[in-house]
């Protein structure tokens, strides 16, 4: 993992601080350790690993705490770490004073990743417009480069205290 994840609500950072910062600022800040990285993280077994303007790169391995009752990696671990990536792409669009929230996303696996298979989750902004973002992302596999699962995303941009 490249960054710490917060281990208590303390430990994340206050929104103003956040705020203070772009988005891709505040990407970059966690990578680097000088934020904390978001609990999830650490829950789900994924990390950002890079972020430039418009893309995020995650990799992440899905372990046995992660399991459907058929002993597959469940659906819901595929739609996190490709949430996050696309959503964050869509963070490091975002100018200071601004923050934004998934609409809807939509995840198509393509096939069973197995156990502790490293992966790499790319997320690519498509568009960012004044109130909105669209993002892609794929997940595959490190060793392999097979593609394991697909998503897309709508984002909204919103800037708190300005309504």
């Amino acid at each position: 993992m490249t960054n710490p994840s917060a281990t208590s609500r303390d430990d994340l950072p206050e929104s103003k601080v956040l705020l203070a910062r772009s988005g891709l600022e505040s990407m970059q800040a966690m990578i680097s350790g000088e934020l904390p990285g978001p609990p999830i993280c650490a829950t789900l077994g994924f990390w950002p690993l890079s972020a430039e303007r418009g893309l995020v790169i995650f990799e992440g391995r899905a372990g046995l705490d992660v399991t459907n009752p058929m002993r597959g990696v469940h659906g819901g671990w595929y739609g996190a770490i490709l949430d996050s990536c696309m959503g964050c792409a869509v963070m490091t669009e975002l100018a200071r004073g601004e923050v934004y929230s998934t609409l809807e996303f939509k995840v198509n696996i393509t096939r069973a990743l197995p156990l502790d298979r490293l992966v790499r989750a790319i997320g690519t902004v498509q568009h960012k417009g004044r109130s909105t973002a669209v993002a892609i992302g794929e997940l595959r596999g490190l060793e392999d480069d097979r593609l394991y699962a697909t998503g897309s995303t709508t984002c909204i941009t919103l800037r708190p205290g300005s309504d």
